[in-house]
């Protein structure tokens, strides 16, 4: 409990850089979990530094990826080209947040996070512009709807990934999520209408 409150505290209080406190965080972990609680034996050490190993590699390779396309996509003004569009059928704000949480739900079913944000996020933030959303409220609207996706059947990350790890079938899975997907959704509608919720705190 005190591993959140020391990064936070050593990144925002200026006493630590961002990559300082992910080097404080490894060795508060490897001493809790070695010496402490030793969940871990130190001749087990190594096998765990390979799978986190091969765990960075494969989103390096997705962050990689991601940027690439991402250039691309500035590159050739995709967003101006897509925003010039949507304006020509969308000129109300509330029908652009309806579309857009859909697309997003979309997204948050097919991309995992690290992909979506490099790749979705330069897309959307000018079409936000141009109908007054404010950022923050974008960021928080465009985690809650990934996050959803994450869930959302039948293609959703954290099914697949609950399947594995509890040995239950994807279709029980399927069944049990229903009901904590409607009410994210309406947990969705409120962060989506009632901005004041997002940004109470902004000056």
């Amino acid at each position: 409990m005190l591993l959140p409150v020391g990064v936070l505290v050593g990144i925002y209080g200026g006493i630590t850089t961002v990559s300082e406190a992910a080097a404080f965080t490894a060795l508060y972990v490897f001493i809790l979990t070695c010496f402490i609680h030793k969940d871990i034996h130190l001749k087990n050490i190594s096998k765990v530094v390979l799978n986190s190993t091969s765990l960075v590699g494969a989103i390096l390779l997705m962050v990689c990826s991601a940027l690439a396309l991402t250039n691309y996509l500035v590159d050739e003004e995709v967003p101006m080209k897509i925003l010039a569009l949507i304006k020509l059928y969308i000129s109300n704000k509330y029908v652009f947040l309806i579309v857009l949480n859909l697309f997003l739900i979309l997204v948050g079913c097919m991309m995992d996070i690290f992909s979506a944000t490099m790749i979705v996020v330069p897309l959307i933030v000018p079409m936000a512009n141009e109908y007054g959303i404010n950022p923050i409220h974008l960021a928080i609207i465009f985690l809650t709807n990934l996050e959803i996706g994450y869930l959302t059947p039948p293609v959703g990350i954290n099914l697949f990934i609950s399947s594995f790890r509890f040995k239950k079938h994807i279709t029980m899975l399927y069944r049990s999520v229903i009901p904590f997907i409607i009410l994210l959704w309406a947990s969705l509608l409120v962060i989506t209408y009632l901005p004041k919720l997002s940004l109470w705190f902004l000056p």
